[in-house]
């Protein structure tokens, strides 16, 4: 059987996260009812990353296999027609053949997650939903100083939720930066894995040190604590965004 990788964008708002929910409706169910339309199979769909609900993605990737061998703009169009027809806000990219070892989820080397926040006095608009508003002003640059002691591998139960699922609480962060453009702050966060509500929970502790509240100091005692109650505010799903997924070459 062919198998395929999806190259997906969705509007995380109207769902309850990627994957399947029993009485929900979710971006996993939402491409596999279009697949279903559009080849007449009941296939399951394996994502690289389990965004929450209200989580968007700018490049979330899947894989599935079919019976038929495709062309893979075909598989793009018709399931983007369906997709379209159902007022999905999802979108596919890009379909390609690839090998029958591919797995979206477990050939992934690396993941990397966007953070948005408007940073000015007026309400977002045209962002609404996609951004995390916060009106006092937030000194990006101590937040990017605060950042780099999160940077390696640490035990990061502080900023796990108490939902997740993982094994292990460590993980290795490779990447968190903190960048001021114009009324917005974008964070980006890129790590081999991340726990359940990591960079949300990332976020919001940072907001703490761009508010004047914490140091960076703070974030280091949050960090060590591994204690959740010791986490700043979870940030809201509405500016987080999964931004690539890394595969081998």
């Amino acid at each position: 059987m062919p198998r395929f990788r999806l190259d997906i964008e969705y509007d995380g708002g109207p769902y309850a996260g990627w994957q399947r929910q029993a009485d929900q409706h979710s971006v996993q169910q939402a491409i596999e009812q279009a697949v279903e339309k559009f080849s007449s199979e009941i296939v399951s769909l394996r994502g690289a990353g389990r965004t929450d609900a209200g989580v968007h993605a700018t490049a979330q990737v899947a894989h599935l296999d079919l019976e038929k061998n495709w062309r893979p703009d075909t598989v793009r169009d018709a399931l983007n027609a369906h997709l379209q027809q159902a007022g999905e806000r999802v979108a596919i990219l890009k379909a390609t053949k690839v090998a029958d070892d591919f797995d979206a989820r477990f050939s992934a080397l690396g993941r990397h997650y966007l953070y948005r926040i408007s940073n000015r006095r007026a309400p977002p608009a045209l962002d609404k939903g996609k951004v995390w508003w916060v009106p006092k002003r937030l000194d990006a640059e101590a937040m990017d100083s605060a950042a780099k002691v999160l940077l390696g591998r640490h035990d990061f139960t502080t900023f796990r939720s108490a939902q997740c699922q993982a094994n292990s609480p460590l993980r290795t962060l490779d990447r968190l930066d903190v960048v001021r453009l114009g009324d917005d702050i974008e964070i980006r966060a890129s790590a081999r894995s991340f726990l359940h509500n990591q960079v949300r929970s990332m976020v919001g502790s940072l907001k703490r040190v761009g508010e004047g509240a914490w140091t960076g100091g703070d974030l280091k005692a949050a960090l060590d604590a591994q204690d959740r109650a010791a986490c700043g505010q979870v940030a809201p799903p509405d500016g987080l965004y999964l931004a690539g997924v890394d595969y081998p070459t």
